[in-house]
């Protein structure tokens, strides 16, 4: 059987496989899977389905499969799959009531192990089987450092044709947090360069507040939700009626961790509860430090209301016209796309994160805690401005496809460097520099290698014990053989 799930494929005439390498093929893998709702479940998800939306190119999402122990430890409300095809019918259902089109990507899944310690996912074995040689075009690395600190297996760029890494999450933000979080950042900042470096041809950093990487550009490659937009022109219609569009006031929603803005909100509110005594805030979300937050939100004089976790999309959002978000550990926070789809006025820090939300009006920026108290009473006196067609286009998927392939630059060759009128002088110098840099780089490559392929190391640095290999219970779930021979797979990974 092939790899990682994928059924069997019929023989195709030579004038068939013709047509076929004439289309891009993207192969788009990622470090989650709903039902986990984070964003490198949902966002790689969409930009399957609208990368394969035209029928021009063809779009592989290849996403996490886990043991069904680790899918209770991940998966929220006890959902569970007994196999990949019943995960499979759920991410589809999931996404087809939310585009209003058929999805046409295909769906593949690799062995993966949950950490407990860092709270991630993380892929076990060679990942880069889960896609067959022949259909090895173009690999899409949603989060490409978390997908290859302990990588072990082909080598990225020798398989596919490019290589794009998406940076998602902004790690050094988060492990300044923990004990010896500046020495722990400053291994990761070498790591995640390191590997971005060897295995991709490009970087994408979502904004400025992403680590500064190798053959990087910055760029919001993500839109949001359809669903968000209709509310928006919802919105837009009652306004225009004269009719209340927005009857509630402010309100936050976000994963119930300090971290996530809960601190500063909650800080900024207890400095200034007498000019804000009119404000009432609701917060939603679910998390580790929900109970702290709701006992610190209950020793305000203002009222700070604590709900469980819901949707974004639930239409008991709608009516509220205010969003304030204060997190400055986001990359591109989802929710404040998604208020400002729905025609609210979002309230949020002058952050390198905040970057692409400068364009819109309604997008009200603050400095200092002076000026988070005046936009905060202004957003409560004032309207939202309406978005303008361009405007809710720029917050699509459809321009966030097309902001992808630009920064991508897909059309453009990038094995080969072109070089025009070089003189006799130029042209030996600069193969002999090329041919070092790609010596460096295979030497780097051998050295990532040989540390990712001895357990000790792998533990060390925090790999889970035993995941060089899928162990019997994945392969079994996944149809996967059983793994080569040591040798073999020496000479494989030479290649």
């Amino acid at each position: 059987p092939l790899p990682c799930s994928s059924p069997p494929r019929p023989l195709v005439c030579t004038c068939t496989l013709h047509a076929m390498s004439a289309r891009r093929h993207f192969a788009v893998f990622t470090t989650a899977s709903l039902p986990w709702m984070t964003g490198t479940s949902i966002n790689p998800l969409f930009r399957a389905a609208y990368l394969a939306k035209d029928g021009s190119r063809d779009a592989t999402l290849v996403i996490p499969w886990l043991s069904l122990r680790d899918q209770e430890l991940v998966y929220p409300t006890k959902i569970v799959f007994d196999s990949p095809l019943e995960q499979e019918g759920y991410v589809r259902r999931w996404i087809e009531e939310r585009v209003d089109f058929r999805p046409s990507f295909s769906i593949n899944f690799y062995p993966a192990k949950f950490s407990k310690e860092m709270r991630s996912i993380l892929p076990v074995g060679d990942i880069t089987e889960c896609i067959p040689d022949e259909m090895a075009d173009i690999a899409v690395l949603e989060e490409p450092e978390h997908l290859n600190w302990y990588h072990h297996g082909r080598r990225w760029k020798n398989k596919f044709r490019q290589v794009i890494g998406v940076i998602h999450t902004n790690y050094l933000a988060y492990v300044r947090r923990e004990k010896n979080g500046q020495v722990i950042a400053c291994c990761l900042r070498y790591a995640n360069t390191w590997v971005t470096r060897i295995y991709c041809h490009k970087i994408i950093r979502l904004s400025g507040a992403t680590q500064d990487l190798p053959k990087s550009v910055v760029c919001n490659v993500h839109g949001v939700n359809p669903k968000f937009l209709e509310v928006g022109r919802l919105k837009l219609k009652q306004l225009q009626n004269g009719e209340a569009a927005f009857t509630k006031g402010a309100y936050y929603i976000g994963k119930m961790v300090w971290s996530k803005g809960y601190r500063e909100l909650l800080d900024l509110l207890s400095k200034y509860q007498s000019r804000l005594s009119d404000l009432e805030v609701d917060l939603y979300g679910s998390g580790e430090d929900s109970d702290e937050i709701r006992e610190s939100a209950e020793r305000l004089s203002l009222a700070v209301n604590v709900h469980p976790g819901r949707d974004h999309a639930d239409p008991l959002f709608h009516d509220y016209k205010v969003f304030i978000n204060p997190s400055t550990t986001d990359v591109v926070c989802t929710t404040s796309a998604e208020a400002l789809a729905m025609g609210k006025i979002v309230i949020c820090a002058n952050h390198p994160s905040n970057e692409f939300f400068k364009q819109f009006p309604n997008c009200r920026i603050y400095n200092n805690d002076e000026e988070f108290v005046q936009v905060t009473l202004n957003a409560l006196a004032e309207q939202p401005t309406p978005l303008t067609d361009m405007q809710m286009y720029d917050l699509s998927w459809e321009a966030a496809t097309d902001r992808f392939m630009e920064a991508a630059e897909i059309n453009l060759p990038t094995a080969e460097p072109r070089i025009q009128q070089a003189s006799k002088t130029y042209f030996p110098t600069f193969l002999r520099t090329r041919k070092l840099k790609q010596s460096l780089e295979d030497a780097s490559v051998y050295l990532h290698q040989a540390l990712s392929g001895l357990e000790v190391t792998r533990c060390a640095f925090g790999a889970v014990p035993k995941t060089l290999q899928p162990d019997e219970q994945l392969r079994k779930d996944l149809g996967l053989a059983s793994p080569p021979k040591r040798k073999k797979q020496k000479q494989k990974l030479m290649t």
